[in-house]
């Protein structure tokens, strides 16, 4: 048996679990240590996931740390009855996940063309590859304004954004990079907030515009889009209609799609 296992984990990496954190009933985050010579772009996800029967049960999840990061950090949905997150959700501190040490991904800078402001357009979980980009000191080198916005249908399943923003303001070094350029915008469609409606009602009727200054411009934003399926395809069909053109790490645009997703 042990062979088999040997044979399943050939090319894969065991990571030690270092701490979890339930944020509601439906999600959760932990840390876990990062091999040293483990590389990637901020942004980018990685294969990860359990044994499951001596043979290792992956899924794409974004990593949330940023590159310069020691630590490896990830955000989860937890579904019952799927076949990872089922079993994930139970890890504790001390547990050992399996990662495939091949980062990937398009929502990265290499992937858009040089521009002004940057639009983050997160629903869910989605909102972990922009925890990596709004802690990375190269995301305000490059752009003037950075516009994070996280739409769950519960006020406490924001939390991790909330928390994210407040990471960021307290950390060592990172406040004096990010100043003021940094702007969050949360919001709900089903439980009562200060902030309701998905961000493209808030994009077609004006209210994004007011909270940024400004309106989308293809001219001088850029967009990284991540979320549901449904989602996904909403803020292309906008941005194209706007007169954005989908960038890739090959040929770079002016808005990029995240497509891998978690069961």
């Amino acid at each position: 048996m042990e062979q088999v296992v040997d044979k399943a984990l050939r090319g894969m990496a065991l990571l030690k679990v270092r701490d979890i954190r339930h944020w509601t009933d439906r999600t959760f985050s932990f840390h876990c240590e990062r091999p040293a010579s483990f590389r990637f772009r901020s942004g980018e996800f990685a294969m990860i996931g359990l044994l499951a029967e001596g043979k290792p049960l992956l899924r794409a999840y974004s990593i949330c740390s940023p590159a310069w990061e020691e630590e490896l950090e990830f955000y989860s949905i937890k579904v019952q009855d799927g076949p990872l997150t089922s079993r994930l959700q139970h890890i504790r501190e001390g547990d050992e996940i399996v990662m495939r040490p091949k980062p990937v991904g398009t929502l990265v800078h290499d992937a858009l063309v040089p521009g002004k402001r940057l639009f983050l357009f997160s629903t869910g979980t989605g909102i972990a590859p922009f925890a990596s980009i709004t802690r990375d000191p190269e995301t305000y080198d490059k752009f003037d304004q950075v516009v994070l916005t996280h739409t769950c249908r519960q006020v406490g399943e924001l939390a991790f954004g909330y928390d994210l923003t407040r990471r960021i303001r307290e950390h060592e070094f990172l406040p004096e990079v990010v100043g003021d350029k940094l702007v969050h915008i949360a919001t709900t469609t089903r439980e009562e907030s200060p902030a309701m409606g998905r961000i493209t009602d808030w994009i077609r009727d004006g209210r994004l515009a007011a909270a940024t200054g400004a309106p989308l411009d293809p001219a001088t934003d850029r967009v990284m889009i991540c979320g549901s399926m449904a989602m996904l395809q909403e803020h292309k069909a906008i941005c194209e209609e706007l007169g954005f053109v989908e960038g890739s790490n090959s040929e770079p645009g002016q808005f990029v799609i995240e497509k891998a997703f978690v069961d």
